[in-house]
């Protein structure tokens, strides 16, 4: 299958570095992650739909189950840097199908929390190693040398912050 978006072309860099392509070089990276991030989300999508779960429900019950107990609805939209409407929607697909539980918070009438159902924490353990294999399947392109190079290089871009975080 095609990627989303077409592969930018390379930009050539001038031999001393330094030179306005850097920026662009920047920018393609950057975009090169998002296509990347892309083809492991699809291939994880297609191990999840078996499974009758979407990526973003998987995304919202990881984050609750690595909280230490309940989370309130408000504070799991905040994580996922989503409204809170559909955090909502995605815990109530989620409790119809039995992997997370919502619940009265008992400090504040006005507050839900949800946790993890055991059937949830059993998905997750099973879908550990789907979206392992997928992004294995993903990354086979590369030798392992390039691969840790790679992990190194986006770590510390991880790590350097900035202000989009």
């Amino acid at each position: 299958m095609p990627p989303a978006f077409p592969t930018p072309t390379p930009t050539p860099t001038p031999a001393g570095g330094g030179g306005a392509d850097d920026g662009d070089v920047g920018v393609e990276v950057a975009e090169l992650i998002g296509s990347v991030g892309r083809r492991i989300r699809a291939a994880a999508n297609r191990d999840l739909d078996p499974l009758g779960i979407t990526w973003s429900q998987l995304r919202a019950l990881r984050t609750v189950a690595r909280c230490d107990g309940a989370i309130r609805m408000s504070e799991l939209a905040d994580r996922l840097g989503i409204a809170r409407r559909s955090a909502t929607s995605v815990v109530e697909q989620l409790v119809a199908g039995g992997l997370l539980e919502r619940r009265d918070d008992p400090t504040d009438r006005r507050a839900v929390e949800v946790t993890v159902t055991t059937a949830g924490g059993r998905l997750l353990r099973g879908l550990r190693d789907r979206r392992r294999s997928a992004a294995r399947r993903v990354t086979a392109a590369l030798p392992p040398d390039d691969l840790l190079a790679l992990r190194d290089l986006l770590r510390r871009l991880d790590t350097a912050g900035g202000t989009d975080r």
